[in-house]
């Protein structure tokens, strides 16, 4: 099975890699030509521009980092839409909203071809490992058809209907990720100047019934200050927007993931922005501690 590839992030080198490792030709694309080189000393084949992969492959995935750069690759020069064609599919693994998924489906539609939005549930490690979770919503027999590029990439995949409702999965798992991520710092540094000792908190958790895999993985790391980017800050502060903004078109309210986007956005402001989103931490730490009056 050939298939295209673009956009060689943290993400999405690590899930071509998968796709050569277990036997796919790959041809890859990345805006920075020279990220591709490692690609290539595993077998993938290099296009100039977005087009030259779809003329070249039946199915072409992208992992793009926010809806500006999905759309970009679609309409922009060179890109999908001067040679998507009856018999071609696309599949956009980014995270986006909704309305970019529209988008880009109506836009594929036109010229004859399949659209697949597939957001992904997982981060660096994940999709290293070939164990994301597979968030997909369209075209159902592009679905079919790409199925065994999903199992390699991922552990499980759903099909969530019609184009739309895998962005917004994606967007509801990721709010409740960054809302998480923000109430554990709280704690950490609150057992911290509590006097106790973080690293035990960790284990009281775990043995718990709020016991879960991203604790377990960012805890240690966070203690340490330590925060190698996995999943980038700025990108969890853009998915939070985006849900927040799927909360004023369905009058939800959302105090709690409205306070978890503030402090993302403080932690960018501190320049952590390229950081692992678990460096929403040190806006925790940064705050002064009063002085402590016998």
């Amino acid at each position: 099975m050939e298939v295209g590839f673009l956009g060689l992030g943290i993400m999405g080198k690590a899930m071509s890699m998968n796709l050569l490792r277990h036997g796919f030709k790959v041809t890859v694309w990345n805006r920075t030509l020279s990220k591709c080189d490692e690609l290539v000393e595993h077998g993938a084949s290099v296009a100039e521009t977005p087009a030259a992969v779809v003329k070249k492959c039946k199915y072409t995935i992208a992992m793009l980092s926010d809806p500006s750069a999905a759309l970009l690759v679609v309409f922009g020069k060179d890109g999908i839409l001067e040679q998507i064609c009856a018999g071609k599919g696309y599949v956009d693994m980014s995270t986006v909203d909704a309305d970019t998924s529209s988008k880009i489906n109506e836009a594929i539609t036109a010229k004859g071809g399949y659209f697949l939005e597939a957001p992904v549930s997982g981060s660096k490690k994940p999709a290293e490992d070939g164990q994301l979770v597979i968030l997909a919503a369209g075209e159902k027999a592009l679905y079919e058809e790409v199925i065994p590029a999903f199992n390699v990439m991922g552990k499980k995949s759903f099909y969530l209907g019609q184009v739309g409702n895998g962005a917004k999965m994606k967007l509801v798992v990721n709010m409740i990720m960054g809302s998480m991520i923000n109430a554990f710092s709280e704690g950490l540094v609150l057992a911290g100047r509590s006097g106790l000792d973080p690293s035990v908190l960790l284990d009281v958790l775990d043995l718990g019934g709020i016991a879960n895999p991203m604790f377990r993985m960012k805890g240690p790391t966070m203690i340490q200050g330590s925060h190698s980017p996995a999943f980038p800050l700025k990108h969890q502060q853009k998915d939070m927007r985006l849900a927040l903004a799927l909360g004023d078109e369905t009058a939800t309210s959302m105090p709690v993931a409205a306070a978890a986007n503030e402090a993302f956005k403080k932690a960018r402001s501190m320049g952590l922005g390229d950081l692992d989103f678990s460096a929403v931490y040190e806006t925790v730490k940064a705050l002064e501690q009063p002085s402590q009056k016998s």
